[in-house]
């Protein structure tokens, strides 16, 4: 048999596949969510809808990393604002806390837990991340307040539709067609 390696072909695909949904809807939900609410809720949907449903997929520590950086580069490349970068560097807090449940998503109190305070935490730091760098006239407080806070609120969010997506998934037996 020959070596194995951490990334599987599968892997690849999937880490491809969520990097266009990540990019995707980045540039489309993004605009919305501005014009509509004049908040970035939509734009954390955009960001922690494929990152969550990636780990559950793969359960590897790396996929989110990523797809959050390099959907962070494409969306950017195809018109996104400058601001996305820092989802990717919140794709890295994101994949890194991830970790306390060594990349798995399942129907369990402690998994769900770990998830959401994952995305919830990586949401903020979005938040407070684009606040400082991306915001002209806006305090340091402001940032950790209000921008960080509905940040977080667009965390909640991707939680409160991602997961129910994600329990329903693997109750159907889908990663099984992966053959994780």
């Amino acid at each position: 048999m020959g070596k194995k390696t951490y990334l599987t072909t599968a892997d690849v695909a999937l880490m491809a596949v969520f990097c266009a949904v990540f990019a995707g809807l980045n540039y489309t939900l993004g605009p919305v969510s501005f014009q509509l609410l004049q908040l970035p809720i939509l734009h954390d949907f955009a960001v922690f809808f494929p990152l969550l449903l990636v780990t559950w997929v793969t359960g590897r520590f790396g996929t989110s990393l990523l797809v959050g950086i390099v959907g962070s580069i494409v969306a950017i490349l195809i018109g996104g604002p400058p601001l996305i970068i820092c989802f990717a560097a919140s794709a890295v807090i994101f994949d890194l806390l991830m970790s306390a449940n060594q990349h798995k998503i399942r129907i369990s109190p402690y998994s769900l837990t770990v998830a959401s305070v994952a995305t919830m935490i990586s949401a903020y730091l979005a938040g407070v991340l684009i606040g400082v760098f991306f915001t002209p006239n806006q305090t340091f407080q402001w940032a950790l307040t209000f921008w960080g806070g509905w940040h977080l609120i667009g965390g909640i969010t991707s939680i409160i539709i991602t997961l129910p997506i994600i329990s329903v998934l693997e109750k159907a037996g889908v990663r099984g067609v992966k053959g994780a």
